[in-house]
């Protein structure tokens, strides 16, 4: 399968800063890609119902984005769990069931689906250590945040050197919740009020799920940023799930946010 259209991600300024070229990576969108129909573009969903050969296809057009092959581009299993897995030499080509990873080691793609969800990209680019995240509601009230941090400081990394950017994401005026989710959250913490405002229907409110992201990685002692940009509304370039389940559709594409050392 052939397109003309590579992928062109989305960069951050503020996460390449200090890096001198040793550190890449984007937050790609659906474009640059061979899927056709709900799933037209950069699709690179496994679990999706795609054709698989597009699927690795368009995986395999992020890889070569980073000057790699596809066989060294790591992903996940994403269970919506607080679990990170650390990828080294020995790296298989398994997905490990968890939704972080890190590293040290050169020429390995860091890479997380999101349609919706929060993909956040971690970089100590003094130490040389990487990380990627995906984080909903459930991973980051769970804990996947810090325990990236965790693990990328497990490996040489200075916490007020990490540098962790929130990628395109379901923004408040899109995310609406019922009520049990709100009792949940404020049974964790009554705080957490300040993560919602009010909804047209009773019950319900809208949820801030961008703000809690950064606010916990700020309160993990990084960084942190969000490209503020909401998956929701734009058709063109971004998945979402919730827009695929208000419009009735079988199934729904996942973008990739990806990070590599990919100099020694």
């Amino acid at each position: 399968m052939q397109d003309e259209h590579m992928p062109l991600p989305i960069e951050s300024t503020l996460l390449s800063s200090g890096s001198n070229g040793a550190i890449r990576h984007g937050f790609f969108t659906r474009q640059g890609g061979v899927s056709h129909g709900i799933y037209r573009g950069l699709n690179v969903g496994l679990g999706s119902q795609d054709d698989q050969e597009a699927v690795i296809e368009n995986r395999t057009r992020v890889a070569n984005w980073f000057g790699l092959p596809l066989e060294r581009l790591a992903t996940v299993h994403q269970v919506h769990s607080p679990d990170v897995t650390t990828v080294d030499s020995h790296f298989d080509g398994e997905r490990p069931q968890c939704d972080a990873l890190v590293t040290r080691t050169p020429g390995i793609v860091l890479g997380v689906l999101s349609a919706d969800c929060g993909p956040i990209l971690f970089s100590d680019p003094e130490a040389g250590v990487i990380g990627a995240a995906h984080a909903g509601w459930k991973g980051a009230l769970g804990g996947v945040l810090e325990n990236t941090i965790e693990a990328m400081v497990d490996l040489g990394a200075r916490r007020e050197h990490i540098i962790a950017c929130l990628g395109p994401s379901i923004s408040q005026k899109n995310y609406e919740v019922g009520p049990e989710f709100i009792d949940r959250f404020l049974s964790y913490d009554p705080a957490y009020q300040t993560y919602f405002n009010a909804s047209d229907k009773p019950g319900h409110a809208m949820f801030d799920l961008q703000r809690l992201t950064v606010d916990r990685l700020l309160n993990a002692g990084v960084k942190a940023h969000s490209l503020d940009i909401c998956t929701y509304p734009d058709t063109e370039l971004f998945f979402s799930y919730r827009r695929t389940t208000h419009a009735a559709e079988p199934d729904y594409g996942r973008q990739i946010s990806a990070i590599a050392i990919t100099e020694s």
